[in-house]
């Protein structure tokens, strides 16, 4: 009868060999830290002559202190350098506009801070059947397709 054991360092390398090929993919340094973990504990152990449960549960040791610790840091260091600022749709969202067709449940446009003029109709979360008026403040608070919903600008009283 074959013992399976001594033939667990293959196993062991394929293992890290495909975690590292589905890293590639994702992009995510977890399954990094899965193969690192596996080749350290796992590999180097039996690599030792460590009995195969051991080898198993150091890789699993090795391989969770690394994805809670080495990942992390991983990650905010490949995400210090992104631009903060908004763009495309994001952008619009909290932006000022003012009315420049009358704005009702059922539409109206406005023109936005950056000078794009959208369709525009009243925030679904306003109870009141309001109508804005040609030149009323407003803040976009949602964007459906082309069009924007905005509700009524706060105006801050100077007291």
């Amino acid at each position: 009868m074959i013992d399976l054991t001594q033939y667990l360092w293959i196993i062991w390398l394929v293992f890290v060999i495909i975690c590292v090929i589905i890293e590639v993919v994702t992009l995510e340094f977890t399954f990094l830290m899965i193969a690192a973990g596996s080749l350290l504990g796992g590999l180097g152990l039996n690599l030792l002559g460590a009995e195969w449960w051991l080898q198993v549960g150091a890789a699993a040791v090795l391989s969770a202190l690394l994805l809670f610790t080495i990942r992390p840091l991983l990650l905010q260091t490949l995400r210090k350098g992104a631009d903060p600022a908004k763009s495309n749709v994001d952008a619009l969202y909290g932006m000022r506009a003012r009315v420049v067709l009358p704005v009702s449940d059922s539409g109206g446009q406005v023109k936005l801070a950056n000078g794009e003029t959208w369709t525009a109709r009243l925030a679904a979360d306003l109870t009141q059947h309001l109508s804005l008026a040609e030149g009323d403040r407003v803040v976009v608070t949602r964007v459906d397709g082309a069009t924007v919903e905005v509700a009524p600008e706060e105006r801050k009283d100077p007291s």
